[in-house]
C-alpha cells in the first residue's frame, strides 16, 4: 500500500506539473489570453486582432478573447497593456496612433519604446487620398495648385486631431509649402458622410474605411500614401508618384506585450504569428483590408517603431501639431 500510494502521488505531481512544464518547454502562456484593443469594435484594428487572435487560439489550445478599450486615440489600451504582468496573458494590437503620433504630441502614462515587448508586425495599410464628385481637382497637381491660390481655404477631414489622417494632411502641407484648413470629426465615419455630402472637400482617410465608398463611386480617390502601390488599387499613383518623393503616411497594426515580457516567449509567439500570417485565408483578409507588409522579426518591428515615432515626432513639431486640450 505504501509504495502504490507513493507511486500514485508521484503520478499527481506529474500529472499538475504537465502544464508548468509545457507552458516553460514552449514559452507560452497556459491560460486564457486578451489581446487589448484600442478602438471600438469593428474598425480595422480590431478586424485584424480578431482574424488573428481566432488562428492563435487554434494553434495554442487556448482562449483568446479581444477587448475592446476604446479611447483616447488608443492610448487608453496601450497604457493597460504596459502596465500589465509580462507573462503573456494580455497582450496588444499596437496602432500608430498610440505608439508613433500620440507619443509625439503629449506626456503619456507609458513609455511606448521601453513598455512594450515587439512581437510581430502583423500589416502596414495605406491613406487614400480622397475628394466628393464635385471638386474640381482631381489630381495631387492639380490640388497643389488649388490650394495655393486660395491658401486657408481648402478644408480637410480627419478622424480627429492627431489622427494619422491629420498628420498626412500636415506632411502633405509641409511639403507642397500650402496652407489647408483641418476639420477634425470623432471618427472616419461621421467625416466621410460630410465629405460626400459635400461639408468638407478632401481627406487622407485610410483605405479601410474609404474603401467602400470609392466603389460606389461617391468618393474619387486622386493617390495613395505608400511608397508603392497596393494590390487594391493598382490604378492609382501614390504620392510619390504625384510629384512628393518619398512621402509615406500609413496606419499600421502590430502585437506587442507588455515591456517585463521575457524576449524567449515573444520570439516563440513571433514565430506563430508569422505562419498565421501566411496562411492563405488570413492573407485575402489581409489583402481586403489594404494591409501589407506583416511579418518578421521582434527586432524588425522594433526598429520599424522606432523609425515612426522619430518621423512623426519631426512631423509634429515642424507643423506645430498641438495636442487637443
Amino acid at each position: 500500500m505504501k509504495i502504490q500510494r507513493r507511486t500514485f502521488t508521484a503520478g499527481v505531481a506529474a500529472t499538475l506539473a504537465a502544464p508548468l512544464v509545457r507552458a516553460q518547454g514552449s514559452n507560452l502562456p497556459t491560460g486564457p489570453i486578451r489581446i487589448i484593443v484600442g478602438f471600438a469594435p469593428g474598425g480595422g484594428t480590431d478586424i485584424l486582432s480578431r482574424v488573428i487572435g481566432q488562428k492563435l487560439g487554434e494553434m495554442w489550445k487556448t482562449q483568446i478573447i479581444v477587448e475592446n478599450r476604446a479611447g483616447a486615440s488608443g492610448t487608453i489600451a496601450a497604457d493597460l497593456v504596459a502596465k500589465s504582468p509580462g507573462d503573456g496573458t494580455v497582450l496588444h494590437m499596437a496602432h500608430i496612433n498610440s505608439h508613433a503620433i500620440v507619443p509625439g504630441l503629449q506626456k503619456l502614462n507609458y513609455d511606448a519604446e521601453k513598455d512594450f515587448q515587439p512581437i510581430t508586425l502583423v500589416g502596414v495599410t495605406p491613406n487614400l487620398l480622397i475628394c466628393n464628385e464635385q471638386q474640381p481637382a482631381k489630381t495631387v497637381k492639380d490640388l497643389v495648385e488649388l490650394c495655393k491660390k486660395n491658401p486657408g481655404k481648402i478644408s480637410f477631414g480627419s478622424a480627429g486631431n492627431g489622427s494619422a489622417q491629420h498628420l498626412a494632411l500636415e506632411m502633405f502641407m509641409l511639403q507642397a509649402g500650402v496652407k489647408a484648413i483641418h476639420v477634425p470629426y470623432k471618427g472616419s465615419g461621421p467625416m466621410l458622410t460630410d465629405l460626400i455630402g459635400g461639408q468638407i472637400q478632401y481627406s487622407f482617410d485610410t483605405m479601410t474605411a474609404a474603401t467602400p465608398h470609392v466603389k460606389s463611386g461617391k468618393a474619387i480617390p486622386l493617390a495613395q500614401t505608400r511608397q508603392a502601390r497596393v494590390k487594391g488599387y493598382p490604378n492609382v499613383p501614390t504620392m510619390a508618384e504625384s510629384g512628393f518623393p518619398g512621402f509615406e503616411a500609413t496606419t499600421w497594426y502590430g502585437l506587442v506585450g507588455p515591456g517585463r515580457m521575457p524576449v524567449a516567449m515573444a520570439k516563440r509567439m513571433n514565430e506563430d504569428v508569422n505562419k498565421v500570417l501566411r496562411m492563405p485565408d488570413v492573407m485575402e483578409k489581409l489583402e481586403a483590408s489594404g494591409a501589407e507588409d506583416g511579418g518578421g522579426s521582434t527586432e524588425k518591428f522594433a526598429q520599424f517603431m522606432k523609425t515612426e515615432q522619430a518621423k512623426w515626432a519631426k512631423v509634429i513639431k515642424d507643423a506645430g501639431v498641438k495636442a487637443e486640450i
